[in-house]
């Protein structure tokens, strides 16, 4: 928490004379620098602020400075709401409340503390966790079971609640497997992921299909949709089998996750798909079936009569773009493993427990 040469760098002593003007103690504000009462004792007598080195870091433009950091501190040292600092330094609620969150909380919030981590966090390059070590060791094992980076993700935490070394997001595993993938992850590992892809396609990435005749864009969805409050919209998709010569189709409900199998008898075709859907919702009250949204795929060319036979309309997302259905794709990635052969590299996923 020192400047240069374990020193108290030019800010942290004009905290230190801020924080003593509004009263603070000097254990407080000891603790809040990093130094000794007995050294802010001797600072502020002796008036020593100015023979200091600075920081050296300043954040981008936009981001939180330490002047901020330090009004959030005494904000909350104050009581007051987190609301009501981000009013008063012009920021966002969301903005104030991940900043206390991220660094402790209203207990253990310090200025400093987290001023020099937004450094840290800001610096490049960053060196990469999985590197080798457990952790890689550990996330290797269950990609070879077929978990996802999102349930290794997650799993890590509840198995390693007290082990800060023993995290890592779902993002930096598939950076792993596709970026930096040549030897902190062996390449084979990428094809036990349950999509099977060893790349991944950018967002925004063109597509050549067609468009359906008819179609309704995701765009023009009911805003009631998106929060999930209202149960009664669905996502779907197909979900292929071994070289694409089979398919099961599935649906999941937004609001309570519950989903829907379509069994289509080997095809995969629009009358088939067609078929299946409106035997599915026949058992189904009409109040719980109030739309669809569905991916751009041929298997939808009936969309228009389905419409107009049961009042359900149909919404299309962009193409290449699952992450508009997300509850739908995340479903389908935990029904994958059990309804689709892999390959022989990969041994079947044993679950989580």
């Amino acid at each position: 928490m020192q400047g240069t040469h374990g020193h108290l760098s030019a800010e942290q002593k004009r905290t230190a004379f801020r924080l003593k003007r509004r009263g603070w103690r000097l254990v407080d504000i000891a603790r809040e620098v990093g130094c000794t009462a007995p050294m802010v004792g001797l600072m502020v007598r002796a008036g020593r602020h100015l023979d200091a080195e600075p920081f050296g870091w300043e954040p981008r433009p936009g981001c939180l400075t330490i002047e901020d950091r330090e009004q959030i501190l005494i904000g909350i040292h104050d009581g007051k709401s987190l609301t009501s600092i981000a009013e008063e330094l012009g920021y966002a609620p969301s903005t104030v409340c991940r900043e206390v969150k991220a660094n402790g909380g209203r207990d253990q919030y310090s200025a400093w503390k987290a001023h020099r981590r937004a450094r840290d966090q800001a610096r490049r390059p960053k060196p990469f966790k999985l590197r080798a070590g457990r952790l890689l060791e550990q996330v290797a094992r269950w990609l070879r079971e077929l978990w996802s980076p999102d349930e290794i993700s997650n799993r890590l935490k509840i198995d390693y609640p007290d082990d800060p070394e023993m995290r890592v997001s779902h993002e930096t595993i598939y950076q792993s497997l596709f970026v930096q993938g040549r030897g902190e992850l062996r390449r084979e590992l990428a094809r036990c992921l349950r999509t099977g892809r060893t790349s991944r396609k950018p967002r925004g990435m063109r597509d050549g299909r067609g468009r359906l005749p008819g179609m309704v864009n995701i765009a023009e969805r009911p805003a009631e949709v998106e929060d999930r409050a209202v149960p009664g919209h669905w996502e779907g998709d197909l979900i292929l089998g071994q070289n694409s010569r089979s398919a099961v189709g599935t649906l999941v409900e937004r609001t309570s996750r519950f989903t829907l199998l379509l069994h289509l008898d080997g095809q995969r075709s629009a009358g088939a798909v067609d078929d299946a859907m409106r035997d599915a919702i026949t058992e189904l009250p009409a109040h719980l079936m109030r739309s669809i949204t569905w991916d751009q795929g041929a298997e939808m060319a009936n969309h228009l009569n389905f419409t107009i036979d049961t009042g359900i309309p149909i919404y299309f997302c962009d193409p290449h773009a699952p992450w508009q259905r997300g509850s739908n794709e995340n479903t389908n990635g935990l029904l994958r493993p059990n309804t689709s052969p892999r390959a022989p590299t990969c041994q079947p996923r044993t679950g989580l427990s």
